[in-house]
């Protein structure tokens, strides 16, 4: 971290992390933050996700920017792709507060938001607006916590975002909104993308939509789950969300309730997501999320089955130079292992998944 960067996180972290937050969102709309101005790129880093060209495959996970205020600094900060939201049909205010906690000692956080959010025709409106670069920018979506038809909250959003982002997220593993993980069983996960998928396509835009899924499954669940991805046309997976265990914390914050992010949550999401490759046998790409926060654990991630991956804990810890010194980082041990992203996509998911 730079000195700027440094004295930027002490003063942050003075303050109630939410407002910390709020205040980081403001200081990036004035140009307060350094930035490196584009995405770090080279022959090795540039990919390809579900058809998006992407410079570097180190990306910007959602619930920072919930209602795409600050697209175009994010784009420049040095991430290969940016998603923001989560998105609901209707504004809503989200859970009571406090609801965001550091956990200093283990480097983590537990949040419990609700999908706060100021609703889709805004953050779409926004999104539309934006100047369009090489970072593709997408949106997650979500249910409305008082909807009688959370299907129908993700596909009335699909419909106003598709022709708004370059990429759609279906948000089924929040803890934070009661019973929207049950919509992760195979039978309402495939009724509901096909919604999704339906309304994306009357839009007359089709972006590639990701599934997220939570790292609390068991074998059993996740197979289920892996043959719905499989069947539904759906471009591919993020694995994974925040965690409701608390294993081994050191924080007083331990028994907050809300999803754990952070580096606690590194193994389990990995775990998960070694599994989920191998059950997807290669047929769909993963976007690997959870407790990335340097170049051994993108790497890692993306040995167990991740295309790319995504950070967003860390950065409260490391700040935002952090996408450009991982994806940096992962140029210069590629070329020193002399590999390249494709190969070394899965080559430890059996490792990983034991």
């Amino acid at each position: 971290m730079s000195l700027i960067e440094q004295a930027g996180r002490a003063a942050l972290f003075r303050l109630d992390p939410e407002r910390a937050h709020d205040l980081s969102i403001r200081a990036l709309a004035m140009g307060l933050v350094p930035l490196p101005g584009r995405a770090f790129t080279s022959e090795l880093l540039a990919t390809t996700l579900a058809g998006m060209a992407l410079p570097n495959p180190v990306g910007l996970a959602a619930g920072y920017d919930k209602n795409a205020r600050v697209v175009g600094p994010l784009t420049r900060a040095g991430f290969g792709f940016v998603e923001v939201g989560a998105a609901t049909p209707r504004p809503q205010p989200g859970n009571p507060k406090p609801r965001l906690f550091r956990l200093t000692e283990d480097r983590a956080i537990i949040n419990r938001f609700g999908f706060n959010n100021e609703g889709a025709e805004a953050i779409c409106a926004r999104l539309a607006a934006r100047p369009r670069g090489p970072v593709p920018v997408g949106l997650n979506i979500g249910a409305n916590k008082d909807s009688a038809d959370r299907a129908a909250d993700f596909a009335h959003v699909a419909s106003l975002a598709a022709g708004a982002a370059d990429f759609l997220t279906i948000n089924v593993s929040s803890p934070n909104t009661e019973k929207l993980r049950d919509l992760q069983g195979a039978r309402a996960l495939a009724a509901l993308i096909r919604g999704v998928l339906d309304a994306r396509d009357a839009s007359g835009a089709r972006p590639p939509v990701f599934v997220k899924i939570a790292p609390d499954l068991d074998e059993a669940a996740l197979a289920e789950l892996a043959a719905v991805l499989r069947d539904s046309g759906i471009d591919g997976a993020i694995a994974t969300n925040t965690t409701l265990t608390r294993d081994g914390l050191a924080s007083r914050h331990a028994s907050e309730t809300g999803g754990l992010s952070g580096a606690p949550l590194f193994r389990l999401s990995t775990r998960i997501l070694a599994r989920l490759y191998r059950h997807l046998d290669g047929k769909l790409p993963i976007i690997g999320v959870g407790g990335v926060g340097s170049v051994d654990e993108a790497w890692a991630k993306i040995e167990a089955g991740a295309s790319v991956v995504q950070i967003y804990s860390a950065l409260i810890y490391q700040g935002f130079s952090l996408a450009d010194r991982i994806a940096r980082g992962l140029d210069a041990r590629l070329r020193s292992e002399n590999t390249t992203l494709a190969a070394l996509t899965g080559s430890a998911a059996d490792r990983w998944a034991a």
